[in-house]
């Protein structure tokens, strides 16, 4: 089983560290654990899927600008 640094997995989904550790504790896409020094690591299968996931799902249509009313006092 092929394991990819924090580092490495941030690159290949075009997001920072941060963002996957922010993932990682808001349970939206877990991390394994190195068992030596405990950093996190990811199965390179579940970056693969999710990479997957991500190219079948439809974008999202963009949400309509709602103008602000404006009131003039005369």
């Amino acid at each position: 089983m092929k394991f990819i640094s924090i580092k490495k997995a941030a690159e290949v989904l075009g997001v920072t560290p941060l963002t996957l550790r922010n993932w990682d504790k808001k349970g939206k896409f877990k991390a394994m654990r190195h068992p030596i020094n405990n950093y996190r690591v990811y199965r390179a299968t579940d970056l693969d899927k999710l990479l997957a996931d991500i190219e079948t799902t439809p974008a999202r249509k963009p949400k309509p600008k709602v103008k602000k009313l404006q009131i003039k006092h005369e």
